[in-house]
């Protein structure tokens, strides 16, 4: 096919209606960025919460949307209660979604389970189709914070959420949405199953769900807790700091009323800061015997090195000390538990103290 001088190849022609539009920077109106909880999941921005089957996630989605409904979650939202909308697709909200939120102890009156009516045929969100209208309820009831559990059910079926540009279809009205309305959206996330100590690479699907979103708030079942406990640490923050200190938390077993009678759910229970993370947690996961022997060595010297100075002395002297043995801070943080060690806080700034349980 010959083109003329001058023509521009079919299918680049600018349709009617379409131009481009130049904004001045100084004309954009700057913000400071809003968190619904400080310095971890941003409002008005998409945020994931990523984690293998079976750890809590949607405990802490139940969690998060009863901290929002009371106005309890440090952040922009405290003290100021607000709605929550919620969609679940894999739980029965009879059975399973609002035990959880009445265990949670969540205003179930502004807490919203949202469908869609096509016809009379009650069925799920579809991404990108369903963002404007729920936008305009999000904005409409002042809602403050959004759940998509899983988030990858709400993406419309004739997208394949293993391309990255086809994915960003559904993703990027979602986020524009939040941008728009002010609203946080938190997506709930399955790892898959490669052996990766990083959560970003182990997310499900394409890269897309990790690049759009602002934050991503990894989790991971620690296997050395006696507990069972499980830790939650910044895998991800765009609009803030990474170094944010991990939380952990255990599922436990709780009682609330139904029209059936009395049923067992389970309850979130947060225990703090700890100094585990998800990264560390994932690489021992798919540690070789090698590593293994490492931290046992490392578990040997922290016990030999704690006995000599009485038992206890600050992290920071005591990861010195092993740096100088050849030691990494890495390998000694996970040879704690193995060690027997227990960690307490200083004051602010001052760093942990571990100690040798005699």
């Amino acid at each position: 096919m010959t083109l003329a001088y001058g023509t521009d190849p079919p299918g680049t022609e600018t349709p009617p209606g379409r131009h481009i539009r130049l904004t001045p920077a100084s004309g954009i109106r700057m913000r400071a960025v809003r968190w619904i909880w400080q310095d971890r999941v941003p409002a008005g921005s998409l945020s994931l919460v990523p984690g293998r089957e079976g750890i809590g996630k949607s405990q802490l989605a139940c969690w998060l949307a009863a901290q929002v409904t009371n106005g309890t979650l440090p952040g922009a939202l405290h003290g100021e209660p607000r709605p929550v909308i919620y969609a679940a697709t894999e739980d029965s909200w009879a059975h399973t979604v609002a035990p959880r939120l009445a265990a949670a102890g969540a205003d179930l009156d502004t807490v919203y389970r949202a469908e869609v009516d096509v016809d009379g045929i009650v069925t799920g969100l579809t991404l990108p189709r369903d963002c404007e209208a729920l936008g305009e309820e999000i904005e409409a009831r002042g809602v403050g914070l959004l759940i998509l559990d899983p988030l990858l059910s709400a993406i419309g079926a004739g997208i394949d959420t293993h391309r990255d540009r086809e994915l960003r279809q559904a993703l990027e009205p979602l986020a524009r949405m939040a941008d728009r309305t002010g609203c946080a959206v938190v997506g709930l996330a399955h790892f898959n199953k490669s052996a990766s100590p990083d959560p970003l690479h182990l997310i499900t699907g394409s890269r897309a769900f990790s690049a759009v979103a602002r934050a991503v708030l990894a989790v991971a079942r620690d296997k050395e807790s006696d507990d069972g406990a499980c830790v939650i640490s910044q895998a991800k923050n765009n609009l803030g700091r990474l170094n944010l200190p991990s939380l952990g938390y255990r599922i436990e077993s709780a009682a609330i009323e139904t029209d059936d009678g009395p049923a067992e759910v389970g309850r979130l229970v947060m225990m703090g800061e700890t100094e585990r993370n998800v990264r560390d947690i994932l690489a021992e996961t798919g540690a070789d015997p090698e590593a293994r022997s490492e931290r046992d060595e490392a578990a040997g010297w922290l016990r030999d090195y704690l006995i000599q100075h009485g038992g206890s002395g600050k992290a920071a002297e005591i990861i010195k000390a092993a740096r100088a043995d050849g030691i990494a801070e890495a390998t000694l943080k996970r040879a704690r538990k193995r060690a027997g060690i227990a960690t307490t806080r200083q004051g602010f700034g001052q760093g942990s103290v571990w100690s040798l349980d005699l």
